[in-house]
C-alpha cells in the first residue's frame, strides 16, 4: 500500500458528509499508517483486527490512551482455529493463498523460518452488525472477510491490485459487490473503495479520476505480459 493514499479516504468521506458511528480495519500493520487513523483520533468507535505480535505491540502502545478501540488479535479466515502466516518484510499473508502481493510482485518464497501460527476466526465472530466503514488489507485474503460480512457498511475499502498483482478472489468479491448494491467510488495504487448505493453521488471529476486510474491499472497489467520474462530474470 502507498501510505500517502491513507488520508484520502478520510478526506473524501468528510467531503461527502457521511456520518460514521463505527469503523473497522482488518489488517492494521502499523497503527501510524492505519487507513482509519483519523477516525480513531476523532473518537469514532473502532474495531482493529491484526494477528501479528509485532504489530499488536505497536498498536497497544500507540493507542494506549484511546478508549474507543476494540482489538481482535486474530487472523480472519474461512475457518475457526489456527493458520500459518508468512512474513515478508512489510507484508504478512496466509501461507496457502494462491496469490499475494509479496508472491507476485516480489517473487517471495514461503519458507518455514518465515512462518508463524496464529489463531483465526471467521469475520461473523467479529462483526458488530453496525460497521459503517470497513477497510481490508490482508494481502490476498480479503474475500474471507467479505464472505462472512453481516454489516452493510456505507464504505468498503479492499486491496484489489498493485503492480502485477490482482486479488486472487477478485471474481468472488466483484459478484458480492454487485449482488449487495455497491458501486466503485475510487481507486488508488492498491485499493478499490466502494460505496453503498444511495449513500453518495459521484461528481464529474470523480468519474474522470476513476476512468483515468482504471486506464493506468490496465496499462500496468499489460506491461506485465510484455516485460514479465525480463522481470523474472532480474529476481
Amino acid at each position: 500500500m502507498d501510505y500517502s493514499d491513507n488520508k484520502q479516504i478520510y478526506r473524501k468521506i468528510k467531503e461527502k458528509g457521511l456520518s460514521l458511528d463505527c469503523v473497522c480495519e482488518v489488517g492494521v500493520y502499523y497503527p501510524e499508517t492505519s487507513n482509519i487513523l483519523d477516525f480513531v483520533n476523532q473518537g469514532v468507535r473502532t474495531i482493529l483486527v491484526e494477528p501479528s505480535d509485532d504489530s499488536l505491540k505497536r498498536i497497544d502502545t500507540f493507542f494506549e490512551n484511546k478508549d474507543n478501540i476494540t482489538i481482535h488479535p486474530v487472523a480472519v479466515s474461512d475457518k475457526n482455529g489456527t493458520l500459518e502466516l508468512s512474513k515478508a518484510e512489510a507484508s504478512t499473508f496466509i501461507s496457502d493463498l494462491p496469490k499475494s502481493p509479496a508472491l507476485i510482485n516480489d517473487n517471495f518464497k514461503v519458507t518455514e523460518n518465515e512462518t508463524i501460527t496464529v489463531p483465526c476466526v471467521t469475520f461473523d465472530k467479529i462483526d458488530t452488525l453496525d460497521i459503517d466503514l470497513l477497510s481490508i488489507d490482508i494481502e490476498g485474503a480479503e474475500w474471507y472477510v467479505i464472505q462472512n460480512l453481516k454489516s452493510r457498511p456505507k464504505v468498503i475499502s479492499i486491496e484489489t491490485h498493485g503492480k502485477f498483482y490482482t486479488n486472487p478472489y477478485i471474481n468472488e468479491i466483484t459478484q458480492w459487490i454487485n449482488e449487495n448494491n455497491y458501486k466503485v467510488w475510487y481507486k488508488d495504487h492498491s485499493d478499490t473503495v466502494f460505496y453503498k448505493e444511495g449513500e453518495l453521488e459521484l461528481t464529474s471529476s470523480e468519474k474522470f479520476a476513476l476512468t483515468w486510474m482504471n486506464f493506468r491499472i490496465n496499462l500496468r497489467r499489460s506491461k506485465k505480459y510484455i516485460f514479465w520474462p525480463y522481470y523474472q530474470l532480474r529476481k
